[in-house]
This record gives structure tokens, sequence and C-alpha cells, in this order.
């Protein structure tokens, strides 16, 4: 059991406003945490503390609800740092993913220690929920079960696998077979996630992409979701090629297409849904898309890094806001920091619209806690109120980059993010300490993924269209002299 908590005299605190349906700051707050729950919020009185709380000072601290990540592949991205953050192919509207996903194989040891480095990120930028989007392996629910997070468990599968013929022409080759074994391996893990006796884990039914996956496997996907009250969640409208294919293959957009066979309700989860039909690399004939996402009541994965690095981003924040689409946060790619994701999408917005209320940090915030738990079905996290659950960031108002902190929100998501995190608690469990995970081993870990990074690169060659080694697929930034 957790050891029940008082967080004393909290300078700031981010507080639920349940009537007007909003966050507020409180100032010099008492917070107790017990049982798992948010037992007590309250202004500071001076006086005797009970026996068995362990106390926190502070007074130096701002205190608020954990941030809810709807979108992760943390067991794959930490291998591909100095290798896409550059990388795309003109040919394919310089998106790079097609390319990486049919050249790079990482093995499972690489996949593990990404995943811990992965993990620690998260939480030291404050994450308390994750949504961890994986092809299963051995041991993925164990580092899981170790790191302390709350995690919604996602193997995915596929009907489809992604390939080259050239750099003009992305191929699907189709195994139905395949994703039907890969569905049912799927429903065992999420049960074995939900009977977790943690209670931190929960399965998300995950067919990997709209366009990987045959329309009954994704019927029957949507049925699950709805039978057993799980969230649902695939990528869609990420990728002009996506796009441009499911146009070919429907006579639709992806978005439309995926309204017509009834996968979209309130429970689904939209990765990314970037390129809708009126996006200006896609100028379709219609312009329904946003209007059937706010109808079906779906929430955006909003992951702005791996998109702005090809030069494109979601047309806008604040129309999709506007528009009736509920929008929640992810962070897709390394670094898994979602304090800098909800500044990129900020800024973003705003270039988009040419607005600079596009976008602001409340509602950013918002979709960080809030959109991302009532994504989830969770209307009991993303809030520090009392019942909620006692997941609970405090983070350090000393640091320099968090002073003056006049509005620490703005100091946290524009200047200091993850360097002032403190302290992570989740279901009232100290998870992060000094900035340090408690629980989570990571000791190893870089240094296994470097080897894993190296085979990955090396390898590379008997699985790409054209045999190139990774260093031929994505060059150094500078030439070796």
């Amino acid at each position: 059991m957790p050891t029940p908590t008082l967080i004393r005299n909290a300078a700031w605190a981010v507080l639920w406003d349940a009537a007007a349906k909003q966050h507020v700051y409180g100032r010099d707050i008492d917070i107790v945490l017990r049982d798992g729950r948010v037992a007590s919020v309250a202004p500071h009185v001076d006086g005797p503390v009970d026996a068995d709380l362990t106390v926190i000072d502070g007074q130096r601290m701002l205190a608020m609800p954990g941030l809810v990540n709807v979108h992760t592949h943390p067991t794959t991205e930490p291998a591909y740092r100095g290798v896409r953050e550059d990388h795309g192919v003109p040919e394919q509207h310089m998106s790079g993913l097609f390319e990486r996903l049919q050249a790079f194989r990482l093995d499972a040891a690489g996949q593990q220690a990404a995943m811990r480095l992965a993990y620690a990120e998260l939480m030291g930028a404050g994450v308390t929920a994750v949504v961890d989007l994986t092809a299963p392996f051995e041991g993925w629910m164990d580092v899981m079960r170790e790191s302390g997070l709350r995690v919604w468990v996602g193997p995915g599968y596929a009907s489809a696998r992604w390939g080259m013929s050239a750099p003009q022409t992305v191929t699907w080759t189709w195994d139905e077979a395949r994703g039907r074994a890969g569905f049912q391996r799927a429903q065992a893990i999420m049960d074995e996630a939900d009977a977790d006796p943690s209670g931190l884990l929960r399965g998300i039914v995950f067919p990997a992409q709209i366009d990987t996956v045959e329309e009954g496997l994704l019927r029957d996907s949507a049925a699950l979701a709805a039978e057993r009250g799980r969230p649902f969640t695939t990528h869609i409208a990420q990728a002009v090629v996506e796009v441009q294919e499911m146009i070919r293959r429907h006579g639709m957009t992806p978005i439309q297409w995926a309204s017509s066979i009834g996968i979209l309700s309130p429970r689904s989860i939209l990765g990314h849904a970037i390129f809708i039909d009126e996006h200006p690399s896609i100028r379709w004939h219609t312009a329904r898309d946003l209007a059937l996402m706010a109808e079906h009541g779906v929430a955006v994965a909003h992951c702005p890094s791996p998109f702005a690095r090809y030069g494109e981003h979601l047309r806008d924040f604040g129309r999709y806001r506007r528009g009736g689409v509920r929008m929640a946060m992810g962070t897709d790619v390394a670094p898994h920091n979602i304090i800098e994701e909800m500044r990129l999408a900020i800024l973003l917005a705003r270039n988009a619209a040419r607005d600079i209320a596009a976008a602001d940090t409340a509602a950013v915030f918002h979709a960080a806690t809030v959109g991302g738990a009532e994504a989830l079905g969770r209307p009991d996290m993303g809030r520090l109120v009392v019942g909620s659950a006692a997941d609970l960031v405090l983070v350090d108002l000393a640091h320099p980059q968090m002073m003056p902190a006049r509005d620490p929100l703005r100091s946290l998501v524009f200047h200091a993010a993850d360097r002032a995190v403190r302290h992570v608690f989740v279901a009232g469990r100290q998870v992060l300490a000094d900035g340090r995970p408690t629980l989570l081993d990571v000791g190893e870990a870089a240094g296994i993924l470097a080897e894993s990074q190296a085979r990955m690169l090396r390898d590379s060659g008997k699985y790409d269209y054209l045999g190139r080694a990774g260093d031929a697929i994505t060059p150094l930034s500078l030439p070796v002299g």
C-alpha cells in the first residue's frame, strides 16, 4: 500500500473546479493522498499533522495533476535517436515513416532497454498515465509493472506490412491470417493487463493503422472494445501516402471510411488525424472530416513533433476544439517529453491560424490532463480534487527556469519543461523522487540500447528494398573527417 502523504502548504496548486469544468489556481494548499486517492484539498492551516502522514514541504512547489499521454511507442522510438530527426523521403511527401519501418528492426534486448529509458523520460516530464502502443514481446509488461506508472497496454496487430519498390512507391503485403492471429494474442494480453493485481494496467484495443488492417478485423476490434468497455485506438490520417491509398481503395478519406464502417465512437482515440480532407496537403473535394470526428465524439491524440520534423502540422488545434473535437496529447517519438509537445502544439497552432488565440497554455494543459483522462474513460484522472486518483506532480518553483513564477504553468510549458519536475506520485506511490525513478532500473539500459541500435543499422540491408545499410538510409548530420 502507498504511504499516506501530506503535501504541506504548496505555494501553487492546479485544482479542478467541477462546476466550471476547468482547472484553476490555488495558493498555499494542503493536499493529502491516502489509499490511492486524493483525500483532502484545503487551504493551509498551521497545526499538528496526523502521525501516519509522510510530509513533503510544498512551500516552493507547484502541485498539479499527473499528465496523461495517450500515444507513445516507447519500445522503439528511443532507438531512433540520431536516426530519424532529419530523415524523410521527398517522394513520400517528406515522411520517413514507411522507409524506416520497412528497413529497421530492433531486437528484443534493445526494445526493453528503450522502454526503460522512455518510461523514465515519461515520468520525468510529469506523466502518470501512458498508452503504450507496441508489437508485444517477452518482458514487455514486466517493465510496465516495475515502473509504477498507470499503463494502457496496446498490443498492436495488422493484416499487412509496408514495403517499398521505389522511393515514390509504398507497397502493402497482405496476410490476413497473421492479422487475425495477432488479434487473438492481443486479446489474451489485454485480459492479463485488466486482471493485473496492481490495478494500474488496462488494455486498449490497437489495430495498428487504418491502411494495414482489413475491414472485418477493424469492425471486430471496435466491437471488442465496446463489449469489454475498453478504449480503441489506431493510426489514421497520419500520412499523405496513407490518405491517397485509402482514397484509391474506397473513394473517400480515411476518416470518412472509418465512419462508414462504424469504428468511430466516443471510445475511439485517433492517432494523429492530421491529414483530413481540408488539409492543404490533401485538398480533397469534401469538407466533412472535422464534423464527422465531432459527431462521433472521438478524441484526437495530438503529437506535434514527428510531423513538424517533416514540415507538416495539424491545421489547427484551436480549430479542432472549436469544431467540437476532443483533444488529447501524446509524444509518439523520442524524447517522450509531453511538456515540450504542449509548447510545440501552441506554437504550431498559432502559426497555422496566424492567431495567438488558436491555442494557449490552459487549452493544451487541459488536453494533456482531462482530455486524455476522458479519452481513456477515466474521469477520476487528470484533475486534482477530492476523490480523484492520487496521481500528482510536484514542480520546483525555485528552479531558475521557473522563476519568476508569476504564472507557473506558463513557466513550466514555455521555459522549464521536465527540468523542474521533482516528484511524481501514481495512486499515491512515489515513482519519481528528486527527478529520479524510485522503482524503475535504468542502470544498463543506455548501453544495451546503443548496442542494439548499432545492430539495427548494420542489419537493415536484410530488409531494405535496396539492401542499404542504415548509414546510407540516414547519414550522419556531418561528414566524418
